[in-house]
């Protein structure tokens, strides 16, 4: 499968398909928020059209390295036209994010980097591609892998899963209230003919009486359940999180953008759980955990999107950026741990 650039005209193509070129959400506030440096070593582990990896690598020069990773192939076909001018500056993998640690074994022996930046929203390559299936705008085949390598697709669940599996599916990664509705008007409709493509998916959410939220198609919340578990999102994303401020050098930083609720829950509790002086139960008298903080909160919460970037380009709104620095081992406050809690 071969790549070609972006033209003057804002649009590039895999295979002669034009699409509209993909604006990095939030970049200024990631840019600044990962603090480069020159010669500095980072990661962009959801690669996608290599936005954020371009203007890193642009930014750390001169010696300035990067780890692009991603599982669509697609993507890294895209991103080495669009990096090939950094040379060797730039190593490329087809892997998922949750093998990040012996990915960065392999590209560094410090095995840590100087900042990793994780957008976990889809591209407009994704939802511009019509035979990748993740968009209900237009026809395509009810697909949804984001590793076309990958076993089930989203018509495979929808006609494969019993009714009930089905609607706690939808339920658990759509947060979809009719979910059970939905659920009953899927296997209703299968039991005459497979339900293949996006568009017949969405006809049936909409005939089960989904109302749509302001700004919504009636169908997003179980388009991106399917998704969600085609792709096995939030287990990918849990991996990732599982220790990941190991990842970085002592004042490096991980920045997260998240798109709903399920993925920052994810994030935040991670954040906050590295970030605690100490991990023992709230009636523990004394802390014996030998817990002791491993990174630091950028700022409180999280970051949204500026109304002027949401209105150039709609897929912000729901963004919401978390960033955390890791500490160096000589500014942890040895003395709390092993203290007698507050009483």
């Amino acid at each position: 499968m071969t790549a070609r650039r972006e033209s003057d005209s804002g649009t590039c193509a895999i295979g002669g398909s034009g699409h509209e070129r993909h604006r990095p959400v939030m970049l200024e506030e990631v840019l600044a928020a990962l603090a480069l440096r020159p010669g500095g070593f980072y990661v962009d582990a959801t690669l996608g059209e290599a936005g954020y990896a371009e203007k890193i690598l642009e930014l750390s020069a001169p010696g300035g390295r990067l780890l692009g990773i991603d599982w669509d192939g697609d993507a890294i076909e895209l991103s080495k036209r669009r990096l090939e001018r950094f040379g060797d500056r730039v190593v490329l993998r087809r892997e998922s994010f949750a093998g990040l640690v012996r990915l960065l074994e392999e590209f560094d022996p410090a095995a840590a980097a100087d900042g990793i930046v994780v957008d976990l929203g889809l591209s407009t390559y994704q939802l511009s591609e019509v035979r990748r299936g993740f968009s209900f705008s237009a026809e395509g085949p009810l697909d949804m892998r984001m590793d076309l390598r990958g076993d089930d697709s989203a018509a495979d669940l929808v006609n494969r899963l019993p009714e009930k599996e089905l609607a706690d599916l939808i339920y658990r990664y759509g947060e979809e209230r009719m979910s059970r509705r939905i659920a009953r008007k899927i296997v209703e409709s299968r039991r005459h003919k497979a339900i293949e493509t996006t568009s017949e998916l969405r006809a049936l959410v909409r005939a089960a009486g989904v109302r749509a939220r302001p700004g919504h198609d009636p169908a997003t919340r179980t388009f991106q359940a399917l998704r969600i578990a085609v792709n096995r999102e939030l287990e990918q994303l849990e991996g990732l999180l599982d220790g990941g401020w190991r990842l970085l050098k002592p004042g490096a930083r991980l920045a997260v953008l998240s798109y709903h609720s399920l993925e920052d829950r994810l994030v935040k509790n991670a954040f906050r759980t590295w970030a605690a002086k100490c991990l023992c139960p709230p009636q523990h008298p004394f802390c014996d955990c030998g817990w002791t903080p491993k990174v630091k909160p950028l700022f409180s919460g999280k970051k949204t999107a500026a109304s002027e970037e949401i209105a150039a380009n709609p897929r912000a709104r729901s963004a919401g950026l978390r960033v955390v620095e890791r500490l160096a081992a000589d500014t942890v406050d040895m003395g709390d741990a092993g203290g007698r809690r507050g009483l």
